[in-house]
């Protein structure tokens, strides 16, 4: 079954009045439980795609479709509880919140759903739990490496149980090593659990 559709995806930028064509013509489909990598050089429109992907941005002109659903037929509002309730981001530069600890930053979009305290800390530490990093949950953003970040990033993004997780380059900023860490914990979520991931990366050790 294919999670997201997209037809005949175009995305134009106007910098300065100069028209600039992020995506031309794409169309691809995701299937539920790939591991998807979106490869290509840094200005290639990864990030831009990867956004439509996740209803960050609308497309100048073609279609998406999440689960059937022609994202274009949405209101706002609609839009974001469809990105609240089946997408779940990891970004490059973590986009942790710095005054929560990571605990809290991992229970924060189940707050957003409005789930219950005490089940909204079970899930939480179960999680943390399995992706060794319980020993995080009091610490904040600044108290923590890159690596440790963006683990609790991806656990954040893991807590819904939503539909597909999208990751921005989720190993740019960490170490070759740290890097490769991160991937075989995605890998194993995606086997594991059926998680379907899409990221993007210019880095051919990822590829």
């Amino acid at each position: 079954m294919n999670i997201i559709e997209i037809k005949d995806v175009e995305k134009t930028y106007h910098d300065n009045g100069v028209p600039v064509h992020a995506l031309r013509g794409v169309t691809m489909t995701v299937e539920r439980g790939e591991f998807l990598v979106i490869a290509g050089p840094s200005g290639s429109g990864k990030t831009t795609l990867l956004n439509v992907l996740g209803a960050l941005d609308t497309p100048t002109k073609g279609k998406v479709y999440l689960e059937g659903e022609d994202l274009s037929t949405k209101s706002r509002n609609e839009i974001a509880s469809i990105r609240l309730h089946k997408l779940g981001f990891v970004f490059q530069a973590y986009n942790l919140i710095p005054v929560l600890s990571a605990l809290e930053n991992i229970e924060f979009t189940m707050m957003l759903r409005g789930i219950p305290e005490k089940e909204r800390h079970e899930r939480a530490m179960a999680l943390m739990e399995e992706l060794d990093i319980a020993e995080l949950a009091d610490k904040r953003p600044n108290e923590m490496s890159g690596g440790q970040q963006q683990r609790v990033a991806v656990a954040r993004a893991m807590v819904n149980d939503p539909s597909i997780i999208l990751a921005d380059e989720p190993t740019a900023n960490l170490d070759t090593k740290t890097g490769a860490n991160l991937l075989d914990l995605m890998q194993r979520m995606n086997e594991e659990k059926n998680l379907t991931f899409v990221f993007s990366s210019h880095d051919p050790q990822v590829i």
